[in-house]
């Protein structure tokens, strides 16, 4: 087997001596997994095993587990590594890094290690009643499912297609549904469309469902609209009649205002004395000043 190597912190370091069975791991939420590390030599060894999740942790380093894997790891065989229980906190990639003590040689091998968490119960939200022809939004949404859940929608049990044209049950229905979002929107509705609705959210660890919640279809009463118009119309006619008649008849006149101003037949401190005695011309003449 022909090797060659590079130096790493005052390592050499080869290619390679160390190999795993699965560079890629995906394991439930609670799982046992078991992160090989295969070591092709029979030199003596030092073992380490890191965590690399900004940054790089030891979680196997002096022969003992490290970190947040105490009571829940263990080494398996020479070199692999066990952990029991696993979180979504677990997900990362784990280095096994041996250094062969005889040469100072180096060998590394890196694990990508993936923890899928089942999705809860999702939150639905079905309108429970739109009017004929108009738009109807309905809505599923989860948050603790990793990775992310895809979403289906189901009316009265049946799996909505992606196509609602490829099924006979929905080749009037016009409708979109957003797999990622878990959005389904109705461009139009028609009575078609009344039924019973629930979502499921679903990923590699499980799925979730919301129970099924009603939508209603109804018909707009034209007729109904046009005869509230026609009464609220004629209403305000004869209000406006009324009004008018009753100006007419000076129920409703308007009163004049009142002149609070009134003239005074003398000035005030003036005394005008008439003359008992008329001048030629036969008008009266003033005899008289201003008393004060």
């Amino acid at each position: 087997m022909k090797v060659t190597g590079k130096t790493f912190l005052g390592y050499q370091v080869w290619a390679k001596w160390v190999k795993t069975e699965n560079p890629n791991l995906v394991v439930n939420e609670f799982d046992s997994v078991v992160l090989s590390c295969i070591i092709h030599s029979s030199q003596r060894k030092r073992i380490e095993w890191k965590k690399l999740k900004a940054g790089a942790d030891f979680v196997y380093f002096d022969k003992q587990i490290q970190g947040d894997l105490i009571n829940r790891a263990e080494l398996e065989g020479d070199s692999s590594l066990k952990i029991r229980n696993v979180t979504r906190k677990d997900t990362a990639v784990y280095r096994c890094e041996v250094v062969f003590i005889e040469t100072g040689q180096l060998d590394e091998v890196s694990i990508n290690l993936t923890v899928q968490v089942k999705p809860v119960t999702p939150k639905c939200v079905v309108p429970k009643s739109v009017p004929v022809g108009k738009s109807a939004v309905l809505t599923c949404i989860e948050h603790e499912g990793y990775p992310p859940p895809r979403y289906s929608w189901y009316k009265n049990g049946d799996l909505l297609p992606r196509d609602p044209k490829s099924s006979s049950k929905f080749l009037n229905s016009s409708y979109k549904i957003d797999y990622d979002t878990g959005t389904l929107h109705f461009s139009v509705t028609s009575k078609l469309d009344v039924g019973e609705y629930h979502c499921i959210a679903k990923n590699g660890a499980g799925h979730a469902k919301c129970e099924p919640q009603r939508m209603d279809i109804y018909d707009v009463n034209l007729a109904a609209i046009v005869g509230g118009i026609f009464i609220v119309v004629l209403v305000l006619v004869i209000i406006s009649i009324v009004v008018r008649l009753a100006y007419k008849h000076g129920f409703l006149a308007k009163k004049q205002p009142v002149n609070r101003y009134q003239a005074s037949s003398k000035a005030d401190s003036v005394d005008y004395v008439r003359s008992s005695s008329v001048d030629a011309e036969g008008d009266f003449r003033h005899k008289s000043s201003f008393i004060i």
